[in-house]
C-alpha cells in the first residue's frame, strides 16, 4: 500500500464512485469500501446499481455505487491510495481502458476543489456524462454543487442520457 501522507489541515469531504464487473462484484465493492476505511471515514453509501458498460460495450454489466467520507489525504495521496486498493483487488492498471475490471474507484469531488493535472482531474471530468455515476451520487449528494458547473448533482442526474438503463438493485451493501 502507498504511504498514507496526511495533510496538515482538517479533514475534507470526498465523494467517490465505485464499480466493477469481474468476479463477485458485490464482494469486490464491499472489500474496496473496507480498505478505503483505512484513510477515508465513510459516512454515506448509495444504493447499489447495475449498469450496462459504456465506451467498451462487449463486457459484463457493472455494479456501481458512490460513497461519501472524510479524509486527511491530499488529492494526490488519495489517488495513490486508491490505485493501490485497485491493484490489490486485482485490477490490471495497464489493461484496456474502460475494459472489464474487478474494481474501479474514481475521485468525483474533493470538497469544492478544482484540480487539473495530467494524472488527476477534480471534479472527475466525465462524471456529468455518466448516468452510472450521477444516479448513485445523487443518492448521497443530491444538493451538492458541481464546483465548475455550479449545478446541483440531482439536476445533472435528471438531464444525463441513459439514466433509464441504470437499475437500482439494492439499497446498499
Amino acid at each position: 500500500m502507498a504511504e498514507l501522507t496526511p495533510t496538515p489541515s482538517s479533514p475534507v469531504t470526498v465523494h467517490l464512485a465505485l464499480g466493477g464487473n469481474m468476479g463477485d462484484r458485490a464482494a469486490n465493492l464491499a472489500e474496496a469500501i473496507r480498505r478505503l476505511g483505512e484513510a477515508v471515514e465513510i459516512d454515506a453509501q448509495s444504493a447499489l446499481y447495475e449498469t450496462a458498460p459504456m465506451y467498451v460495450t462487449d463486457q459484463p454489466a457493472f455494479l456501481n455505487m458512490a460513497v461519501r467520507g472524510t479524509t486527511r489525504l491530499d488529492p494526490r495521496a488519495l489517488l495513490r491510495f486508491i490505485k493501490d486498493i485497485e491493484s490489490t483487488l486485482g485490477r490490471d492498471l495497464g489493461g484496456l481502458r474502460f475494459g472489464p475490471r474487478p474494481i474501479d474507484i474514481d475521485i468525483l469531488l474533493y470538497e469544492d476543489r478544482v484540480l487539473t493535472e495530467p494524472e488527476l482531474e477534480i471534479p472527475h471530468p466525465r462524471m456529468v456524462e455518466r448516468a452510472f455515476v450521477l444516479c448513485p451520487l445523487a443518492d448521497i449528494a443530491a444538493d451538492v454543487l458541481h464546483p465548475v458547473l455550479n449545478r446541483r448533482i440531482d439536476a445533472l442526474r435528471d438531464e444525463v442520457p441513459g439514466r433509464e438503463t441504470v437499475l437500482r438493485i439494492a439499497e446498499g451493501l
